[in-house]
């Protein structure tokens, strides 16, 4: 008698009704919706601000890259006068406004020199081959076993003016130095 109630009760559940993966949907539903509204909230935010301080005078961006001083706005039919440059102006949508410029302080740094040639990279490293050790050298791969590198046995006077020397130069001199050796 207790295995048919046992078989009668296995057969007889009934599904249940609600469960937590039927309300999974509708909750992620929601936070894609609310997420999409505060965002949206935020850009139209920033937005207005940035509408607040665009007034004559000041520097902004098109959306399109142009930088101008904005000459005059007209709220009605959403125009701005933007001077380009002391005697050029443009008129753009307001829209097409995107940012304002701020005068960001100019940084006092050097440009890196970039040179014309490869051989004025490496005039200057040979000082330091022999304060380097020996099988760090990363030159010393591509050369021949008892070649030895441009300006390792020269005088310093001599290896400057190799630093020197236009690209042309230094294919005539590698080519001479060529024959020699063959």
């Amino acid at each position: 008698m207790f295995l048919n109630i046992m078989a009668q009760t296995t057969t007889e559940q009934a599904p249940a009704g609600f469960s937590f993966s039927s309300l999974l949907l509708p909750i992620l539903l929601a936070l894609f919706i609310f997420m999409m509204f505060r965002k949206q909230k935020k850009t139209q935010k920033t937005v207005q601000e940035q509408r607040t301080q665009m007034v004559p005078g000041t520097e902004v961006m098109t959306q399109f890259g142009l930088f101008g001083t904005i000459v005059s706005i007209n709220s009605e039919e959403n125009k701005a006068v933007m001077e380009l440059s002391p005697g050029n102006t443009a008129t753009v949508h307001l829209q097409a406004l995107t940012k304002v410029v701020t005068a960001q302080p100019a940084a006092e740094e050097e440009a890196p020199v970039i040179p014309d040639d490869a051989s004025s990279l490496t005039a200057g490293d040979r000082s330091g081959d022999a304060a380097r050790p020996a099988g760090d050298r990363s030159g010393d791969a591509a050369r021949p076993a008892g070649a030895a590198a441009a300006g390792d046995d020269l005088p310093a006077d001599e290896s400057a003016a190799r630093a020197d020397e236009t690209p042309e130069e230094t294919l005539e001199r590698l080519n001479r130095e060529n024959k020699k050796e063959n």
